[in-house]
């Protein structure tokens, strides 16, 4: 072994250090504190970059969250349609390595169109995974607590199994991304097992790309490069962890996706008055939905940041009252609020009477149908539903999410002579490229202009 390889090699560990090491993953997966210091008898670098992450929150009830999040990996894991024979049936040469020329002939066909009526239509939804897919990370579903490997990753070595598993724990801290990243690779293992691949280290570049070519056939340009990206992140950590000589996925491109105009549905300032207006506020539940909604529209702010918020994170600054917006990234976002929305708020803090806890969530779940909240927060999940419900009620035909009322907030907010300079600061974008995505303002112009063609 060189030099630089021995700097970056791992010290001997006791033979325990694994399952100590998978039960202190389980322990960050869950939000649960880990104070218990038996967790810390051994310090070796690996679990003191364990050990060194932040405390969790108090979960406020959200501590099963990243286990829900990776649970849907086994229930709503996408799965490959079969790649046909010249992957499945890929054989071994004399050598002991894989035959390249069916992959290649795989990667040649997939290229042939489709007929229009049999192409699957690319969505970001998920289908059912396949029985090997699902079997493929089984501990997601616990949390690690007992995770089973790959058969690709197990049968590369126990070092490879324990980078796999802290590529999930120690580099990513988000669970929605520790979710999606999951599956990408469960979905790349089951098809290079597919491809008769039998390690790591056998995957090269042509089995990643005809991967990629099969994807492209059932998701959209967006999910393939996301599900790319995550592979390709996995085998930076295999290589920096010694797992893997090189990163296969490296030199593979993946589909062209520009996009410069989002996708998600923006109301009128009119539909959106309207949906305010005729919120009952004459319920507690009536208050406190119109003011979550006037939240995203009045400060832009993401479904998650807003879920997010305690009590204590609206609070007087001056003359003022300012919000604070728990961002991705673990970013503070703080703004002044809007007039309607410091109205809003107020009222519904007074008829809830939780302006005293200043720790609890700001926006609470409601119990069942008696109208009265429960010291539960708010979940982003349900907040689709409240949305959805007040759309209806108000007449809106439009298919609306949470993410509507930012990019409404937005759009209202440049129509009336606003920055975009501005509105990317109000929204907490790094790139203005970004906020230009929400901007609707060029539909209505365009409309005008349309109408001028009178026959």
């Amino acid at each position: 072994m060189g030099r630089n390889a021995a700097a970056h090699a791992h010290p001997a560990r006791p033979p325990q250090a694994t399952a100590e090491h998978d039960h202190l993953a389980a322990e960050i997966l869950r939000g649960a504190p880990f104070h218990r210091p038996e967790l810390h008898a051994w310090r070796g670098p690996r679990l003191f970059a364990l050990g060194s992450l932040q405390h969790p929150r108090p979960d406020h009830g959200r501590g099963a969250e990243p286990d829900r999040c990776l649970a849907q990996v086994a229930a709503a894991g996408s799965v490959l349609p079969d790649a046909g024979p010249g992957i499945r049936t890929a054989s071994r040469g004399r050598s002991g390595g894989i035959r390249h020329a069916p992959v290649v002939a795989q990667l040649a066909a997939s290229r042939t169109p489709r007929p229009e009526a049999s192409r699957p239509r690319p969505t970001d939804h998920e289908a059912p995974v396949s029985a090997a897919a699902a079997e493929a990370l089984p501990g997601l579903s616990s949390g690690f607590s007992a995770i089973s490997r790959p058969d690709l990753v197990a049968r590369s070595g126990a070092t490879a199994g324990d980078r796999f598993r802290d590529f999930f724990v120690v580099s990513i801290r988000n669970p929605h991304t520790r979710a999606a990243y999951a599956r990408a690779a469960a979905e790349f293992c089951d098809f290079a097992a597919g491809a008769g691949l039998e390690t790591l280290n056998a995957v090269e570049p042509v089995h990643v790309a005809a991967w990629v070519e099969a994807l492209g056939r059932v998701h959209a340009p967006a999910t393939v490069k996301q599900r790319l990206a995550a592979v390709r992140m996995l085998f930076d950590w295999l290589v920096v962890g010694q797992v893997v000589p090189a990163n296969p996925a490296a030199p593979v491109r993946g589909p062209r996706h520009v996009v410069k105009r989002g996708k998600t549905p923006v109301l009128g300032r009119a539909e959106a008055r309207r949906l305010l207006d005729g919120i009952e506020t004459g319920i507690l539940i009536g208050l406190r939905d119109r003011a979550f909604i006037g939240l995203m529209v009045y400060s832009f702010a993401r479904v998650g940041a807003a879920v997010a918020m305690r009590v204590e994170d609206f609070y007087p600054a001056g003359r003022r009252w300012w919000v604070r917006l728990h961002e991705k990234g673990g970013k503070h976002h703080e703004l002044p609020a809007h007039h309607n929305l410091e109205a809003w708020l107020h009222a519904y803090l007074e008829a809830a009477g939780i302006g005293g806890d200043r720790r609890g969530p700001l926006f609470r779940a409601a119990a069942g149908r008696t109208g009265r909240l429960t010291a539960r927060p708010l979940l982003a999940r349900n907040a689709l539903d409240l949305v959805r419900r007040r759309a209806r009620a108000a007449g809106i035909a439009t298919a609306v999410s949470n993410h509507t009322f930012r990019a409404t907030g937005i759009t209202a907010y440049l129509e009336n002579g606003g920055t975009l300079e501005n509105a990317q600061a109000i929204a907490a974008h790094e790139s203005p490229r970004t906020t230009k995505l929400y901007d609707r303002t060029a539909d209505r112009i365009t409309l005008d202009e349309i109408e001028r063609i009178i026959l």
